[in-house]
């Protein structure tokens, strides 16, 4: 895993591109501590940095940037390759010689690239990446990011210079990097706890969504500006080609397709130079990851989790019974709270631009502990998204379903009914209950999804309703001073799949929004912060096109989801060490504002300091503040999304 760096214009003789590409690769340390480098094309002021993190060849024959044998292009790479040795084996078959200098992944795609082309070379790489290839004889720079997103890559223009990185650290640590707040991000950020791409903080930056590519004409100034980028893999094209095409195999049938799939992911997925483990937090994604890699490895695997002695979020000790019983080497760490609470302050430099999913925290604090025995980790994202694993493929139909049955005044009193008691007073009660409410309907949090519950009641639309189901705020432009919502693919009904049912519709917009604008982002920043690599196993093409082919029973059935995923993890572990309901990784955050993060929180949210900033309107944020800590409502999420803008903003 690395970090790349790179710009360009005609601004290049009003500084020294030498140090400025140097404190751009400084800025990126924690994602390569193991070497630098740079070049530049003097002829448009184009200059590549790198930092690498080295997992395949360790020598410096594996260094960056890399040059094509031909001397043609340039390459700075930021990733895995997993069947690189497949491709080099497809070059040699199709006679084409070449003298290998090393055995690393970034030799191998460079030699693709000269060979197949650009956009034939990235249809045939199955990873994780996100590149900048400059072509020295045709003076084109090509950006591109992997299908789902699983590596960052920012861009864009100011003025006539081009900046791109994979972090924003990296363009600030540029002299003439203009860092402009964009209140419309603000928006989405209340909106959706992150900022969705193609969108950034800062004017004029933007990220480049997943499976696009983008292909610059530095020698002429004015197209290059007017270029867009392209999608070279689109998941929706993936989503109807599978529905159009389903898996007609019995079901045990199917269980088997999906642990050879996922067996074959998982064992790409393992090869490395460096020492391997996963995160292992004992549910379902995790624990089938590491049972599969488990079954393929000779000697114990490393496994890593964290636990806390709040039972409610407490996962270890059912990961540590999972860990026993395939027999890997295991670690765990009791976190106390004020061990969670330091990483707080870290969070934005951490992040770089506001980011407000609060497990951050604990996958920091698992990733901080993986790294002390291990360079590169395995992680069970990407199981809820493919096989129907989130609450709201649950129930979302079932409430549209009654919703067009029962008259507006009836689900009037059923909503008032629901916020007749406050989320508190709802886990209470089913605290109280919980020895006869079956094991199916016993949630975390229950008040809150009552409340959540009443929000939906009022929709007949799936678009809404989705929408409404994903927002934390539910008007952010009402709340950011001057702020106008920009569109989204969520709020797109142009970039909506066509499916056969509403959960298959949330899920494959989940897969291209919640996933990658939140879940990867999460783990990518948390891991790399501590240099550690993470990987997808489930996020590879060839897991998701299957997922695809699978019918909705195989995954929704009898109102528990993941059920195909089950039956792969249930023949490795007794369903009894699996079988409970989600959870999630998360922190008691709510208590913890209410608590030992008051002071800190009420700083940040104090009224004047609101006018004087002049982001927000302190009003409603106020009054949302005030409910919380009297208990009333558990507004943990929204503000927790206003704390993390706060703290950014102190550090710019």
């Amino acid at each position: 895993m690395c970090g790349l760096n790179g710009f360009s214009g005609t601004q290049a003789s009003e500084y020294d591109a030498d140090q400025a590409i140097k404190e751009m690769n400084s800025a990126l340390h924690h994602r390569g501590p193991d070497d630098e480098g740079s070049w530049q094309d003097d002829r448009l002021g184009l200059v590549l940095g790198h930092r690498r993190l080295a997992i395949q060849d360790l020598s410096p024959a594996g260094a960056q940037p890399m040059h094509s044998q031909c001397g043609q292009y340039v390459l700075v790479f930021n990733g895995e390759i997993y069947n690189h040795l497949e491709l080099r084996q497809q070059l040699a078959e199709q006679g084409i010689v070449v003298d290998w200098r090393g055995h690393s992944d970034t030799e191998t795609i460079l030699a693709c690239f000269v060979v197949w082309g650009i956009e034939k070379t990235l249809s045939s790489m199955i990873g994780m990446f996100a590149i900048a290839l400059w072509d020295r004889l045709d003076q084109v720079l090509t950006l591109a990011r992997d299908r789902m997103g699983e590596k960052p890559l920012y861009w864009g223009w100011q003025d006539d210079s081009l900046y791109f990185s994979s972090e924003l650290k990296g363009l600030k640590a540029h002299p003439k990097f203009q860092a402009d707040i964009d209140r419309d991000s603000i928006a989405l950020l209340l909106r959706h706890n992150c900022i969705p791409a193609p969108y950034s903080i800062y004017k004029g930056i933007k990220k480049l969504q997943a499976g696009h590519l983008i292909q610059l004409p530095l020698s002429d100034l004015d197209q290059a500006k007017s270029v867009r980028s392209q999608a070279y893999w689109c998941l929706n094209d993936i989503v109807e080609l599978g529905l159009s095409d389903p898996f007609t195999g019995s079901q045990e049938q199917a269980v088997d397709a999906l642990e050879s799939t996922l067996m074959q992911s998982i064992d790409s997925q393992m090869l490395s130079d460096v020492p391997l483990g996963a995160f292992l937090s004992g549910g379902i994604d995790s624990s089938a990851v590491v049972a599969l890699m488990q079954a393929q490895s000779s000697r114990p695997v490393q496994t890593f989790t964290i636990g806390f002695d709040d039972v409610g979020y407490n996962e270890a000790k059912h990961a540590k019974a999972v860990a026993q019983h395939l027999g890997t080497e295991h670690t765990e760490l009791y976190v106390r709270p004020e061990d969670a609470q330091s990483v707080i302050p870290e969070l934005s430099s951490i992040y770089c631009e506001p980011f407000a999913d609060s497990s951050q925290i604990p996958t920091f604090l698992v990733s901080q502990l993986a790294r002390q025995k291990i360079t590169v980790a395995l992680s069970g994202d990407g199981g809820d998204e493919l096989f129907g694993g989130y609450n709201r493929y649950l129930m979302a139909q079932q409430v549209l379903s009654n919703n067009r049955k029962l008259p507006k005044p009836i689900r009037k009193l059923i909503v008032q009914g629901l916020l007749t008691l406050s989320p508190n007073r709802w886990d209470a009660l089913f605290d109280t209950l919980a020895p006869v409410i079956p094991s199916k309907l016993q949630l975390r949090t229950p008040g809150d999804k009552a409340h959540k519950l009443a929000g939906v009641l009022n929709i007949d639309n799936e678009h809404e309703c989705y929408h409404r189901l994903t927002s934390h705020w539910q008007d952010p432009a009402s709340i950011v001073i001057g702020a106008k919502e920009p569109m989204t693919l969520i709020t797109d009904s142009n970039a909506w799949p066509q499916t056969d049912s509403f959960q298959h519709a949330m899920m494959a917009m989940d897969a291209q929004t919640y996933m990658t604008d939140d879940i990867l982002v999460k783990v990518d920043r948390a891991a790399m912060a501590n240099s550690l690599e993470t990987r997808v196993p489930m996020l590879d093409q060839r897991v998701i096109e299957l997922a695809w082919r699978m019918p909705l029973e195989y995954k929704i059935r009898n109102g528990e989801g993941k059920w195909l995923l089950k039956q792969v993890l249930f023949r490795h572990i007794p369903k009894e060490l699996i079988e409970r309901p989600k959870m999630g990784f998360g922190i008691p955050l709510h208590d913890w504002l209410r608590g030992p993060l008051r002071d800190w929180a009420e700083a940040l949210l104090d009224e004047n300091l609101l006018q004087q900033q002049g982001y927000f309107y302190p009003a409603p944020i106020r009054k949302m503040w005030k409910e919380h800590l009297s208990e009333a409502r558990n507004h943990q999420d929204s503000l927790w999304s206003i704390l993390m803008f706060q703290s950014w903003l102190e550090t710019q």
